[in-house]
């Protein structure tokens, strides 16, 4: 079978079934996730998140962040 003359979708089928014949299903699926692009800025997407925090302020945060979960858990329903 020559690749060329496949179209993207017949790669992309001929792909999959090489990946769960060799690795198994959940195999395939962490090659597929490890393999994912993704799309765009993470750079751009990060700043408008966090805007100019220095590290100490993000760890800072973090910290309170996880405060406020380990409080939340340990509250009785």
């Amino acid at each position: 079978m020559k690749s060329a003359r496949l179209t993207d979708a017949e790669i992309r089928a001929l792909g999959w079934e090489a990946l769960l014949e060799k690795l198994g299903p959940a195999g395939a699926l962490r090659f597929a996730i490890q393999t994912e692009r993704g799309h765009g800025d993470y750079s751009e997407a990060r700043h408008a998140a966090l805007g100019a925090l220095s590290v100490d302020e993000l760890v800072a945060r973090a910290r309170k962040s996880r405060g406020r979960s380990r409080q939340a858990r340990r509250r009785p329903t």
